[in-house]
């Protein structure tokens, strides 16, 4: 199998680079192995789709960055038979592997070398893939906040979303879309904000959608009516430790679904953000395709638990 790792150039001031470079040279005799280095946003993709247009083997993209050079890798190999994907999280942001029990149990590059595979679930929003949340209304402004100061001192890095939120408490109360989540009408056409699960966390530490599982062929759906600032104050906390689908206090203005379509039907200037990414989609069909995607897991990462069904056939098998 051809192993290939897409890495940032950028990454870590350099470091990453040097690290997975020096990783690799320690396999050179018995791993057929290449590193990518990426020209800028998209580039990653368009690599892997003219990589898998000419090369008819079994490969394997390691995505050695964040959440959106995972986003990248997942939208450059969805689809594929032949393809799998790994993490080596060494980005800003890495939501994704908190699935996982966090980065510290994917940095080791042989353990991901020598990984098995396991096919977990992948969302479907019109032609673009996400493999951890969709969001959009607050979260979405938020996420195009935070992308635009995540380079600043102070108010991005680690407080990039943060930075963010207190932009949206301003701007971004109130957002307006139709949902309908498996033929069911969620909402009047206004909301605050909506969360569609597939991994459970956004923004670093809010765990939006608790119950959702990788490997249950299920989204998790969450849509929040408007509310008050002060009232999203005082519960943004609870939110963030996923008690919302819990805690009564939330009880009146939270609707919680599973289901496995969701139409949306908004105006054209309307985004969605998926894994942090943020595109168009005034009218988005969002789908969930069960076992879409195979990904590389460290035995440590597999154990972890909650967030892969256990008794899902492939899963047990590698356990």
């Amino acid at each position: 199998m051809k192993h290939i790792f897409i890495v940032n150039p950028h990454s870590g001031n350099g470091k990453t680079a040097k690290l997975v470079e020096s990783e690799i040279s320690k396999f050179k005799n018995d791993l057929d192995a290449d590193i990518y280095f990426t020209k800028g946003i998209g580039d990653s993709e368009k690599y892997i789709k003219r990589y898998m247009a000419e090369n008819n083997e079994k490969v394997r993209f390691y995505a050695c960055g964040g959440d959106g050079t995972v986003n990248e890798v997942v939208n450059g190999i969805a689809g594929s038979d032949s393809a799998s994907f790994a993490v080596y999280p060494c980005g800003s942001g890495n939501d994704f592997v908190k699935c996982f029990g966090g980065k510290e149990n994917l940095m080791d590059i042989r353990e991901l070398i020598e990984s098995d595979e396991i096919p977990i679930d992948v969302i479907k929003v019109n032609e673009r893939y996400c493999v951890n949340v969709c969001h959009f209304g607050f979260d979405t402004y938020v996420a195009k906040k935070m992308n635009k100061v995540k380079e600043k001192p102070v108010i991005g890095g680690k407080n990039a979303y943060t930075t963010g939120v207190v932009m949206g408490l301003v701007y971004a109360m109130k957002s307006e879309a139709s949902i309908i989540c498996d033929g069911e009408k969620l909402n009047n056409g206004v909301f605050l904000l909506c969360t569609i699960g597939n991994g459970r966390y956004v923004g670093g530490k809010y765990k939006c959608a608790p119950r959702a599982v990788l490997n249950d062929g299920i989204m998790e759906v969450c849509l929040v009516d408007p509310v008050s600032r002060l009232k999203f104050i005082k519960l943004v906390g609870a939110y963030a430790e996923g008690k919302h689908l819990d805690d009564p206090r939330f009880k009146s203005f939270v609707h919680y679904r599973q289901c496995k379509h969701i139409e949306i039907d908004a105006d054209d200037d309307f985004e969605v953000s998926l894994d942090g990414e943020v595109t168009p989609a005034a009218h988005a069909q969002i789908d969930i395709i069960p076992g879409g995607i195979n990904i590389a897991l460290p035995k440590k990462a597999l154990q972890y638990g909650t967030i892969l069904n256990t008794k899902n056939e492939a899963f047990s098998k590698k356990i």
